[in-house]
């Protein structure tokens, strides 16, 4: 077996983790600013801290990549674009991460010169997709979470010579697949697309009954991969593993680094395999799964029954006689150690930092915070803590770090051009996207979901006039049948095709009479990405359904594309490729704020739906006049056993998207 050696990468959310992560010995560090980061709750870093990091990285041999992987707004393009001009002149990273097509644009007209990973946000899912990203001058793509070991191969044996790939080994799971999460944005307003998510899917969620305890239905357990890495030493265009946890402290970074490197560079050695995991069994995470890494043992990480919080138990609460809440830990606390007492969604939730040793079997009082009183028997997780020895690394690297000097503060006066938009011709095309074809006539502007069944139920004479919809999600095991479906569709004359993602234009031959247009899940949601989308071939685009009204009526100003919008209908809250076995489908599940879903599954998928539509049409008027010239319906059966709406959703229409 031929072996390469891909680089550990860690995440760092403060100073502490980048350090621990270079003591540790990671190949690269991955660490947000402020800005336009994925993880937002994170500490994140001002682009002067990071300069110096990234230069004590040099130092020692250790690369830096940037996340710059939200969605980006219309308002936001001028101050992204001098960031990473700010960025590029004093950090002079290794790569930058970005989701959104946008950036790409930006990288480009700033001169940016470093390397372009595609982040798992842009849903690159299937081997045909990479040929797509690489001709979009990606040099790195990061694979979903969600693939086997086996089609993590059949993307490797697809991927181009100029990218490589970049697969997670440790840390949290997401239910939904990354970039088709729009659930804490349909509650409230905050985006996981930037970087906002509050995490609804870890709340609990019961069924209409009250013998029905609520549960964590979609609440993941980690991924953990430890001896499982092996086989992918033999996967030369899997470049790099990567560790999640950029919320995580250096003790987490610290571990987990250690115990990857051990497993990479000892794959064969029982004894240093052995302690590997152990140090993976101290990094403080969530309980942990292979998940469904190993095609023929598949694991669905999720645990309903119990809680999935990070950290390592330690004790659970009781109560004195005067009623003040105090536990006894389980093992020793050392003076700095940071705890966690219960669940984010448990009254008097709190975080606790240990001012002095304790013993094994030692009483800690709990200080009472607000009014919210803590129920006896709340868990305590012990969730970072600062051992001897790596205090005196990071003390080492603190002296070294002190002595970089990078200039306080740099300013950017760069702009980018907007793309003019186009003239728009076209008279207003009213859609509709059902799962099968309707009775009687095809009328014009007919959308259907493309799939097997759907292609049986239509006479071939219509399969030309109809607009067929790839699914938001493609797996590799899937794609053969797509293509079947769309050789299918153009044998019989079928010329528009609305695309879930821009890299499932790989799934298509070259052909001047086809006519691409980039789907709602394409969170298409400034000008710079339709001037990608407009290069790319396509020919309309519709945006993304969860910006506010400013970012919807800003956008047709500068689009080089015409723009479509979904205005009715059922949207997803997430998709994704697992489900717990206490879920009922097409039943009503309620969040204990008695916010309905339900799930139905399509193919592979899981779609979980909220118990309300959008409606935009009171204000299509207004979305008229701004510019959009497509407005789309989406049509979904209403299952039986789901009460129905009393109301709809405007979504973020009167929000301001943060």
């Amino acid at each position: 077996m031929t072996k390469h050696k891909p680089e550990i990468l860690a995440p760092a959310g403060d100073k502490s983790s980048f350090l621990a992560a270079i003591a540790a010995g990671a190949d690269a560090v991955y660490a947000g600013l402020k800005h336009f980061s994925a993880r937002m709750e994170a500490d994140n870093f001002s682009t002067s801290e990071l300069a110096a990091l990234a230069q004590l990285g040099r130092e020692n041999g250790v690369k830096t990549y940037i996340p710059m992987n939200t969605l980006i707004k219309p308002d936001d393009i001028d101050s992204a674009a001098r960031l990473l001009d700010r960025v590029a002149r004093t950090i002079k990273p290794d790569g930058i991460i970005v989701q959104d097509l946008a950036m790409v644009n930006i990288a480009r007209q700033t001169g940016y010169e470093g390397e372009i990973h595609l982040s798992t946000l842009a849903n690159v899912s299937h081997p045909a997709a990479l040929k797509v990203a690489a001709e979009l001058g990606v040099t790195r793509v990061v694979i979903p979470r969600e693939l086997n070991l086996e089609e993590i191969k059949q993307m490797a044996e697809a991927c181009p010579e100029s990218i490589t790939l970049e697969m997670f080994v440790h840390g949290a799971l997401c239910y939904s697949v990354s970039g088709r999460c729009y659930w804490s944005s349909y509650f409230g307003g905050k985006s996981s697309l930037r970087g906002r998510c509050v995490q609804p899917c870890r709340r609990l969620y019961g069924g209409s009954s009250r013998k029905d305890q609520p549960k964590r239905l979609f609440s993941c357990l980690d991924l953990s991969l430890d001896v499982l890495t092996k086989p992918m030493l033999s996967v030369p265009e899997v470049s790099s593993w990567k560790i999640e946890g950029r919320k995580k402290g250096p003790h987490y970074v610290y571990y987990t680094v250690t115990g990857y490197r051990m497993l990479r560079d000892h794959p064969n050695d029982a004894k240093v395999r052995k302690t590997a995991v152990e140090l993976l069994e101290l990094a403080l995470s969530r309980p942990s799964s292979h998940s469904n890494f190993l095609p023929q043992r598949p694991f669905v990480p999720l645990d309903p029954n119990n809680e999935t919080g990070s950290g390592f138990l330690i004790g659970i609460t009781k109560q004195e006689k005067n009623g003040k809440p105090y536990f006894e830990c389980r093992q020793e606390l050392l003076s700095g150690d940071f705890l966690r007492i219960g669940y984010q969604d448990q009254p008097g939730h709190q975080t606790l930092k240990i001012r002095r040793s304790v013993p094994k079997r030692g009483k800690v009082s709990i200080p009472i915070q607000g009014k919210a009183r803590l129920k006896s028997g709340t868990r305590v997780f012990l969730i970072d803590r600062r051992e001897e020895g790596l205090v005196n690394s990071l003390k080492k690297l603190e002296t070294a770090l002190s002595k970089i000097k990078v200039p306080e503060k740099t300013s950017s006066s760069v702009q980018v051009d907007l793309p003019h938009p186009f003239n728009p011709t076209e008279r207003v095309k009213v859609l509709s996207l059902q799962r099968n074809p309707p009775r009687g006539k095809n009328k014009f502007g007919t959308g259907i979901w493309l799939s097997a069944n759907a292609l049986d139920r239509t006479p071939k004479p219509l399969v030309s006039k109809i607009w067929w919809h790839l699914p938001p999600v493609i797996w590799p095991n899937e794609e053969s049948e797509i293509k079947q479906l769309v050789a299918y569709c153009l044998e019989h004359g079928a010329t528009e095709f609305v695309l879930g993602s821009p890299w499932q234009k790989g799934l298509f031959p070259d052909d001047d009479n086809l006519h691409f247009h980039a789907g709602p899940f394409c969170n298409v949601s400034n000008p710079l990405a339709l001037m990608e989308l407009y290069e790319m071939g396509f020919s309309s685009a519709f945006v993304s359904p969860e910006l506010s009204k400013a970012d919807f009526l800003a956008l047709p100003a500068h689009s080089p594309l015409p723009l479509g919008i979904v205005t009715k209908g059922l949207w997803p809250l997430g998709i994704s490729r697992i489900i717990a076995e206490e879920t009922e489908l097409m039943s009503p599940i309620y969040s204990q704020k008695k916010e309905i879903c339900w799930v139905r599954k399509y193919n592979q998928n899981y779609w979980v739906y909220p118990g309300w539509e959008l409606d935009l049409g009171v204000v299509t008027k207004k979305l008229e006049s701004a510019g959009y010239s497509m407005f789309l319906t989406i049509t979904e059966s209403w299952p039986k056993a789901v009460p129905t709406p009393t109301r709809t959703s405007t979504f973020n229409w009167d929000l301001s998207l943060l």
